[in-house]
């Protein structure tokens, strides 16, 4: 049975431009002329049943499990979005695309506007561009929760409001089963502060509630904002495993996120950005094998009649010392340098490739639009 949306008409919890707990909130008008305590979920932090003006008075289907849902794949294209703050510009005619069944990186350096990205793509900040979802604005889907699920900050609930709660709230908002409700509460480990208010939470707590809350109506898309932050290694570990399960059901995952190394065993594609601006948009595989430190090291007991050889096959540029008995290549597979080494009988103690990690990608491409660096000017 579908669960009975529980404000009505008669029911505005409160009135004017304050909340229960006493901070001001400023009234949202909606074209459709709902009740005023209907915007009262945008203070608590509604994100996705809201974004971009959508009116839960809209919502009129039946939950479906997202498997037995009919082209539930969601494309989203993200088109010249653009921000300022006065003359500061945070994003700047920034375009890409998020596909489902992959998990999708979004990487770049403290200041470099992913967090106003992520904003701009729900409608929660006023801009330049459009993000299409499925070919269509957010605001022209008439069950927003099944399409984009968003956490993006994780205290952004009402204070006094319990975890349970504020589940039961957005699950009745989107028609979504109650049962769904447990579901996520178990999933996210949450069953011993599911009846506690989240003012008291910590870091991590607030993190596994914002996530039950995205992923509550298994949407098509999740939009997750720094998610690990706050989480232990065992915890960091599943959300890990998690996403990528997410994503191989045929959904679309876009994870901001400032630990690499999870990055690095997480994405599947990337999009790196600088200073508002797109420096990256490709395969993860392609990302790292721009790296100069990708090479061949081959240590050999002639290691200076080797050095000489390869660099007069590839060029000077290729070879680099290793000490004490090695050498770096570049630009030149183990199969090539191995052959260079047979056709002049030297001998070769060891032939392996090297490949960049992440880290140090990122940190190449990036090093320019670094906005804010520690450690002195360079």
């Amino acid at each position: 049975m579908t669960p009975t949306l529980p404000i009505t008409r008669r029911t505005v919890p409160w009135q004017s431009g304050q909340t229960s707990s006493g901070s001001s909130w400023k009234p949202w008008k909606c074209s459709n002329r709902c009740p005023q305590s209907w915007h009262l979920y945008r203070y608590v932090g509604m994100l996705t049943f809201l974004a971009s003006g959508v009116c839960p008075y809209r919502i009129v289907s039946p939950y479906v499990p997202f498997a037995h849902r009919k082209g539930s794949a969601v494309i989203v294209t993200a088109s010249n979005l653009h921000k300022a703050y006065g003359s500061t510009v945070a994003v700047s005619d920034l375009s890409f695309a998020v596909r489902p069944g992959q998990v999708t990186g979004f990487l770049g350096p403290n200041g470099s506007g992913k967090s106003t990205t992520l904003r701009l793509m729900l409608g929660l900040d006023h801009g330049g561009g459009q993000t299409l979802w499925d070919g269509k604005p957010l605001a022209a889907h008439k069950h927003a929760p099944r399409v984009v699920g968003a956490h993006l900050d994780a205290k952004f609930f009402h204070p006094s409001r319990t975890a349970t709660a504020h589940l039961q709230m957005l699950a009745a908002a989107g028609r979504v089963p109650r049962s769904r409700v447990d579901e996520v509460v178990s999933l996210m480990g949450l069953e011993s502060v599911a009846t506690k208010r989240p003012k008291g939470f910590s870091l991590g707590m607030g993190q596994r509630l914002g996530l039950a809350t995205a992923i509550l109506a298994e949407p098509a898309v999740l939009l997750l904002d720094e998610p690990a932050n706050g989480l232990d290694p065992q915890s960091i570990h599943w959300l890990r495993d998690y996403l990528k399960y997410y994503a191989a059901q045929g959904r679309a995952v876009l994870v901001s996120s400032h630990l690499l190394s999870e990055m690095e065993v997480m994405a599947d594609h990337l999009v790196v950005i600088a200073r508002g601006q797109l420096l990256a948009d490709e395969p993860k595989a392609a990302f790292v094998a721009r790296s100069v430190t990708n090479d061949v090291l081959v240590r050999s007991a002639r290691v200076r009649d080797l050095a000489g050889v390869i660099a007069a096959e590839l060029g000077p540029g290729s070879v680099r010392p290793e000490p004490p008995d090695g050498i770096a290549v570049t630009g030149a597979s183990t199969e090539q340098v191995g052959d260079i080494a047979f056709r002049h009988g030297l001998p070769v103690w060891e032939l392996s490739k090297r490949t960049a990690s992440l880290e140090q990608a990122f940190l190449e491409l990036t090093d320019a639009g670094q906005e804010f660096t520690m450690g002195g000017s360079r």
